[in-house]
């Protein structure tokens, strides 16, 4: 078994928030103008631009899973330093291209190096596992949800702000943040994989598919990847769908589908910053997981159901406990892998995730229409309802994985 790490600077770990913040920040800032910019290229054709936008985000998830592996591997054999800072400067470029970009196809170049650049944010959760103790990963990891949180709820506000003075003047702002990243991390960042702890690079390490066969030999980390990816296909219902979903069912104007977004951003943050550690600390790593999963189950279930606008902000609280799983999930994993292979795990991940959000545009759009064709089937919120079944079937396969004996004398327990 690796030696326990020791506990790292706070500054270091202060600016891995960051710079998960600011990653976060930086891609939510460019959100709200995005679109605008393409149906500014397209002459104001609102269905070229639609199907613009499509090629944009297909391109940007492919890419993203395509590379996550290698990035993960990367830094396993280079240390997560480098890789955090060249990624943070990249990106920094990368936005003032598409700052300067004067068509569309430059357009889509730039998303496309974002989309590379985007894969490194495995590092991170990387770099935690490598300076946390095992009884102190999940309330880190629940830190870094609060850091997602937080960069996406005041992302998109200051892109809609920015975007009104001039369509380009997001993408200049997510570059200055991502530079300025770089250079607070070449001054504060040490280094957080020694070099006896490092693997080497093989091509096969690089592959998000060879990654997963690498995992598979481990019945917890493969078992927790299967409940990782039915939870990151259940996760994407709410941004597919909820906007079109109130409209429909609700009437709801932008104000207030608006206020109910921030309402989701805020109470994730919250929970993942203030409860993750003490429920895990109350009740161990894997009755958190079960914790998480239940009200994820629960939190979706009410989605589809709520017969009021009330119930929908009911459904916000309930489901905001769901990101307990991940933190604990993450936890778990981590203390499987041996230390020169977390950056292949966080990569495999990374890519899992990706996968994922290759599939549910057309999962979740086609079950949604579906649904307003057949108003006599009365399941318009069928999507929350598939994502409800997805979230509740990972909890027997938990239930399986983490009942495995060579499983059960390594996980967290409360009191350990």
């Amino acid at each position: 078994m690796s030696q326990v790490p020791k506990p790292p600077r706070t500054a270091a770990l202060a600016f891995i928030f960051v710079t998960v913040a600011l990653d976060m920040l930086a891609f939510g800032v460019v959100i709200p103008v995005l679109p605008r910019l393409i149906l500014e290229f397209r002459g104001g054709d609102t269905a070229s631009a639609a199907w613009w936008q499509a090629l944009f985000g297909t391109v940007f998830a492919a890419l993203q899973f395509a590379c996550a592996s290698a990035i993960g591997a990367l830094s396993d054999r280079f240390g997560r330093r480098p890789v955090i800072l060249l990624s943070s400067v990249a990106l920094a470029l990368d936005y003032v291209l598409i700052a300067l970009a004067p068509d569309l196809w430059w357009l889509l170049v730039g998303r496309a190096i974002a989309g590379v650049c985007s894969a490194s944010i495995s590092v991170p959760n990387a770099y935690i596992a490598d300076a946390t103790p095992p009884e102190r990963r999940a309330a880190s990891y629940g830190i870094i949800g609060a850091a997602f949180g937080l960069g996406f709820i005041l992302g998109p506000a200051l892109g809609g702000v920015a975007g009104e003075v001039d369509t380009r003047l997001p993408f200049w702002i997510a570059a200055g943040l991502s530079l300025a990243n770089f250079a607070w991390g070449l001054l504060v960042l040490p280094e957080s994989l020694p070099p006896e702890r490092r693997a080497a690079f093989e091509l096969r390490h690089a592959n998000p598919l060879g990654v997963l066969r690498m995992l598979r030999a481990q019945p917890l980390v493969w078992g927790l990847v299967g409940v990782a990816a039915l939870n990151y296909l259940a996760h994407d219902s709410l941004p597919h769908i909820f906007v079109l979903y109130t409209h429909l069912r609700y009437a709801w104007d932008s104000q207030t589908v608006g206020l109910a977004l921030a309402a989701v951003g805020v109470t994730s943050m919250l929970v993942s910053a203030l409860l993750v550690g003490r429920i895990v600390r109350l009740v161990g790593e894997v009755r958190a997981l079960f914790f998480g999963l239940g009200t994820g189950t629960l939190g979706f279930a009410l989605y589809a159901w709520a017969p009021s606008t009330g119930w929908i902000f009911v459904a916000i609280a309930v489901g905001s406990l769901w990101s307990v799983w991940g933190a604990a999930a993450q936890s778990l994993l981590t203390q499987q892998v041996d230390p020169s292979q977390q950056g292949r795990l966080q990569g495999a991940l990374a890519a899992l995730r990706s996968g994922c959000q290759m599939l549910t545009p057309v999962m979740f759009n086609g079950v949604f229409a579906l649904a307003v064709e057949r108003p006599e089937w009365g399941v318009p919120g069928a999507p929350f309802w598939l994502s409800a079944l997805l979230v509740g079937a990972s909890l027997p396969l938990a239930a399986r994985v983490t009942g495995h004996g060579a499983a059960r004398a390594s996980v967290s327990e409360p009191g350990r």
